[in-house]
């Protein structure tokens, strides 16, 4: 007789909004934590491609970020996020790693209370942040998709399903 396999179930990412990402800066003591989460949220950088960040890797002349080996070991192009400035050079490298930034990342979600209301956060809850939001500002799914390193755009494709109220919009204006 076949086994049958179990299916997983398809949960949708976790993302931060513009605003719970505000109170999270606002909350942030340190300023190497504010560039970490900067980085995730504004470039939807992974947690281990923002730890090994160097410096030269970051051309303010070009507005972009060269994402060296990320997942997959595939290099990529991300744009620097808008509030990322020179100053903020010196915190390149990080100072800490993954799991001191995955901390961090919780105890500054708890203090400014976005935990609360969004208990199933986690640090790559920026990265899904950062593609809601830019979905939100009408950067097409391709476009996104370059962005993240999907290989695939039906990777890509599962952040349309936690933007419903625009796939709304759309039809009714198309119809």
């Amino acid at each position: 007789m076949k086994e049958v396999k179990k299916k997983r179930s398809k949960k949708l990412p976790v993302a931060i909004s513009e605003e719970e990402f505000t109170k999270l800066l606002n909350s942030t003591d340190k300023m190497h934590h504010k560039v970490a989460f900067l980085l995730g949220f504004g470039a939807g950088m992974r947690l281990s491609e923002i730890t090994s960040l160097q410096p030269n890797d970051i051309d303010f002349q070009e507005k972009q970020i060269r994402v060296n080996e990320g997942k997959g070991c595939k290099d990529r192009i991300v744009p620097i996020p808008k509030c990322f400035k020179e100053r903020h050079m010196k915190h390149i490298p990080m100072p800490c790693k993954q799991r001191a930034l995955q901390k961090a990342f919780m105890y500054y979600c708890e203090k400014s209370g976005i935990l609360k209301k969004n208990p199933r956060l986690h640090f790559h809850s920026l990265r899904h942040g950062f593609a809601v939001h830019s979905l939100g500002k009408g950067i097409s799914l391709p476009t996104i998709q370059l962005l993240l390193g999907h290989e695939n755009l039906a990777t890509t494709g599962v952040y349309l399903r936690l933007k419903p109220k625009d796939a709304l919009n759309e039809y009714q204006d198309k119809f």
